[in-house]
């Protein structure tokens, strides 16, 4: 691993907020941290620390990641869901950093409103992390680039291309942006031109890819953005809750976009990935899968179909796993004795 760097008591609310240094260390660290588990030679640096996990979003991954990272490492977590906590009800998030920085060592918070996270963490004199908001996903890119370098055999991450298949306007799309082009990599987002990851997100990305030689390319065509990928990464279309209106728009504004056996063989790279932070509508064994394959008439999956994801081309479990890995690297680095 590369030499340590101090992250103590940092907060983690976007990785545009760290410098390439600092992201390769987590990850290295996280690689590390993984090996020790794996052989049994794990060493407990969170002993007696306790982590609060506010959920206004359900979630598996960030959860279960969260909490078996701190027990790994002695650590001991609360969990509070909607209704469990009296955040933005009857609290504000000031007022709640300013009572559980007193009780706790650090705060997770998955939720809509970047706002809040950021509120969280200015009245908070303890780490706070971004678990996941409508505009960022910081813990899933340290997953999602541990998962990459651990399949371009060898080859530093700015010598990785990825291409992101989908809507590129929420946290998924413009976190793949930013953090390539932080890292050096040859990023591609692949959409219609509405959906594009905004103009304040292409130019947060514009300084650090000119650092890093980063390679950007937005583009409407799969044929401009798969060829040479390495990997192929792509994220929901609909979300529950969403009026049904919008399903049959998203879904036609996004056909072409769908990761297939097509799609794949259009890399190039009879290596390439695929890549999903999951959980993904790849069959109809879901209610999301079955009601819109119901109202579109696609039976063989949504963003991804099931050819695909039954695939030996399919590392998404190897991500959910790094999920947990990554983020006992941040509690370690951060709070960790």
């Amino acid at each position: 691993m590369s030499t340590v760097i101090d992250l103590r008591g940092r907060h983690l609310m976007k990785l545009a907020d760290y410098s390439p240094e600092e992201i390769t260390y987590l990850i290295e660290l996280a690689a590390e941290l993984k090996a020790a588990k794996r052989e049994g030679r794990e060493e407990q640096r969170l002993v007696g620390k306790e982590i609060a996990l506010i959920f206004e979003k359900d979630s598996t991954r960030t959860r279960c990641a969260f909490e078996v990272a701190a027990y790994d490492q002695g650590g001991h977590v609360t969990y509070l869901d909607p209704q469990s906590s009296q955040i933005g009800h009857k609290e504000s998030a000031a007022d709640t950093a300013r009572v559980l920085s007193r009780m706790f060592d650090a705060i997770e918070f998955r939720g809509k409103a970047q706002t809040t996270v950021e509120e969280l963490a200015e009245y908070s004199h303890v780490p706070v992390y971004n678990g996941l908001t409508d505009e960022w996903h910081p813990t899933q890119m340290l997953a999602d680039f541990l998962t990459m370098s651990e399949h371009s055999d060898g080859r530093p991450l700015h010598e990785v291309t990825y291409c992101f298949m989908g809507d590129g306007r929420f946290n998924m799309g413009r976190s793949l942006l930013v953090m390539g082009a932080i890292m050096g990599s040859d990023v591609r987002i692949c959409a219609p031109e509405d959906l594009w990851p905004g103009k304040e997100v292409q130019d947060l990305a514009r300084e650090p890819a000119e650092e890093s030689g980063a390679r950007i390319t937005l583009t409407a065509d799969p044929a401009e953005g798969l060829p040479g990928a390495d990997f192929v990464h792509t994220d929901v279309w609909v979300s529950m809750g969403e009026p049904k209106d919008v399903w049959t728009a998203r879904v036609n504004d996004l056909k072409a976009y769908q990761v297939n056996a097509e799609a794949m063989a259009s890399t190039g790279n009879d290596r390439a990935k695929f890549m999903h932070c999951l959980p993904a509508f790849h069959d109809t064994r879901t209610t999301v899968g079955r009601e819109v394959a119901e109202l579109t008439g696609l039976t063989d999956g949504l963003e991804v179909t099931d050819e695909v994801f039954s695939s030996a081309a399919n590392i998404a479990f190897d991500q959910a796993e790094n999920r947990l890995h990554t983020i006992k690297g941040l509690m370690v680095a951060t709070i960790g004795s």
